[in-house]
């Protein structure tokens, strides 16, 4: 055991500081914004308020934490600052061709804008949970511009000292400090989702209890097993289609030696089924969420228009899923294409003296790699499709089931492929290690 632990010390040590920043960030969730009136602030019914958002602050929003708003600034700030490099500003487009000067440039600038989103979405929270009621806040009479000001550059530090987190958690700890975070936000509401769910189908409290034969009806208890087959389905399913990848072999030219030295090489281009991950489904709920969030803090009015709205923008409603659906869809194009460049792409396979066979190098090449690329994101687009539908397909057919019971197969999506991230991360660092002692 001293031995293992000795060999390993630089590992162990990466993971348990990896576990301090989880535990300094769990502490800071519970810390309330200031005028938060404690008493009064609801622990039950009140993710249905924030929906999708609430998932990526770990429940943050829920309690009304200084941490708040969490890393979802970040995550939008890191997008947009991706569409700007498409020609939209010139300079954001040279940085990224600059390599890791470009990118220190590009990564200082998205944490300038998500500072910026931070505090325009904080004051938008404060405003909003005021104009829904007074119960929310102490000292009511108090208030002034001042004091949404003052609230809102607190929830901004808050995502400030989120984002120095995380950055720790990267630098020094095991696994990508953004992605942990959201996972263990994740990971913190399976206990309840699981106890809500023994609640709703195993209980008395649920609508499966007999009362007059003073037991749970069998169709309760089978409910519940498939329940839980179907998140073990997903689990598999995620882990089998996160590791399919399209290779489209490459052949190099002008290298004799090399072949005579070390023989045949088989070189390819790996292309993942699910190259835009799960952030078509993030950025698709968060525009849709906005709207409807915007909805439920003003004053239900039960107007024409009101409704109108919440036809269009929840993905409860038919036409709100529909556009989810169709957002998906175009977020996981317009991501795909961003992260692979078919153009830079078959430039670079030009300057290394390589082609694909049967295929002319150049524009050719280009067109080719296009083509695979839109069948291979079609199907990942429909992958995520289905894995966004599961939360909405089960709330349709159990529709008093607890909100924190409906997290679907995004999130599980997350956890496994943040976990297998990590667990690859992990196997590198200890064969390093043994390399080093080997040496």
């Amino acid at each position: 055991m001293k031995k293992f632990f000795g060999k390993y010390k630089k590992l162990i040590g990466m993971i348990l500081f990896t576990a301090l920043c989880l535990i300094i960030w769990r502490i800071g969730i519970h810390i309330k914004f200031p005028f938060a009136n404690y008493d009064s602030i609801p622990t039950t019914g009140t993710g249905n308020l924030f929906g999708f958002l609430d998932v990526f602050a770990g429940g943050g929003l829920t309690q009304f934490s200084i941490l708040s708003l969490g890393i979802s600034p970040y995550i939008t700030s890191s997008i947009v600052v991706q569409m700007l490099q498409l020609d939209i500003i010139p300079a954001f487009k040279e940085w990224a061709e600059e390599g890791e000067a470009g990118r220190e440039k590009l990564n200082r600038w998205t944490r300038y804008i998500a500072l910026f989103i931070a505090f325009v979405q904080g004051l938008a929270l404060i405003l909003g949970l005021k104009a829904t009621s007074n119960v929310y806040f102490r000292d009511v009479s108090e208030f002034n511009a001042f004091t949404y000001l003052y609230i809102a550059l607190v929830l901004t530090a808050g995502t400030a000292f989120t984002l120095w987190l995380s950055d720790q958690m990267t630098m020094r700890g095991i696994g990508n400090g953004a992605s942990m975070l959201i996972v263990a936000g994740i990971i913190v509401s399976l206990p309840t989702m699981m106890y809500q769910l023994v609640q709703y189908f195993l209980t008395a409290n649920g609508p499966y209890y007999d009362a007059t034969a003073d037991a749970i009806t069998w169709k309760g208890i089978v409910l519940y097993i498939v329940m839980m087959l179907i998140f073990v389905l997903i689990v598999v399913g995620v882990v089998w289609m996160e590791g399919l990848q399209r290779k489209i072999p490459v052949v190099y030219t002008n290298r004799p030696a090399v072949s005579k030295l070390v023989g045949k090489q088989d070189s390819n281009i790996p292309i993942k089924l699910n190259s835009a991950s799960v952030i078509p489904v993030i950025f698709a709920s968060t525009l849709l969420s906005l709207p409807t969030t915007i909805l439920q803090f003003v004053e239900a009015s039960k107007g024409t228009i009101s409704q109108w709205w919440y036809t269009i923008f929840s993905y409860q409603e038919p036409i709100g899923f529909a556009i989810y659906i169709i957002l998906i869809f175009v977020f996981a194009f317009f991501y795909s294409f961003l992260q692979i460049d078919p153009d830079k792409m078959a430039d670079n396979l030009k300057k290394q003296n390589a082609n694909i066979p049967g295929v002319k190098p150049g524009e050719d090449t280009a067109v080719f790699i296009s083509k695979v690329l839109f069948k291979v994101t079609l199907l990942g687009a429909t992958y995520l499709a289905i894995l966004a539908s599961i939360p909405v397909i089960v709330t349709f057919i159990f529709p008093d089931l607890p909100s924190s019971v409906q997290i679907g197969g995004t999130s599980l999506m997350i956890v496994v492929g943040v976990a297998l991230e990590t667990i690859t991360q992990i196997k590198t660092e200890g064969q390093a290690q043994d390399y080093h002692g080997f040496l």
